[in-house]
């Protein structure tokens, strides 16, 4: 599995997940606020699938633009970008959504919270499971990779 597939199955869990997130939170927003607690659970839900999206979106991006090569200036750059980005924007939301009256604060952030630590079980479940060879060269048909029997390590 390589690095552009595992980024894509993490993106298709991470829909999952937003579905699930946004259903049970929207029924516990209108058990708590009505039709203000399920727009907030939805606020919340909406703002973990964008950072989850940029996260693999960029890089993504970033191994089509640097052809692959992860250590490689473009790569960096882009991959840095969008978290820049992405600390901007939760700046710019906080102050825009902080004031608004027909936000449950308390909904909205326990679907974001459960959206952001969901993403972060993905990654690691999606990435732990991806089973990523650890040589890229094919090994020696005669040895298999270990060392030659006279050979020191």
């Amino acid at each position: 599995m390589n690095t552009s597939q595992i980024m894509q199955r993490i993106l298709l869990w991470g829909g999952v997940l937003a579905a699930a997130v946004a259903v049970i939170g929207g029924l516990v927003g209108w058990f708590l606020a009505r039709g203000a607690g399920v727009a907030s659970a939805l606020v919340g839900t909406a703002l973990a699938i964008i950072f989850c999206m940029l996260t693999a979106g960029s890089i993504l991006l970033a191994l089509k633009v640097s052809k692959g090569e992860m250590v490689s200036g473009a790569f960096f750059g882009i991959v840095l970008g969008g978290w820049l980005l992405k600390f901007v924007l939760f700046i710019v939301l906080v102050f825009v959504l902080g004031g608004q009256e027909w936000l449950h604060r308390g909904v909205a952030f326990g679907s974001l919270l459960a959206a952001v630590l969901g993403s972060l079980a993905i990654d690691v479940i999606v990435i732990a499971t991806s089973r990523q060879p650890t040589i890229d060269s094919d090994a020696d048909d005669e040895t298999q990779g270990r060392p030659a029997s006279g050979a020191r390590a």
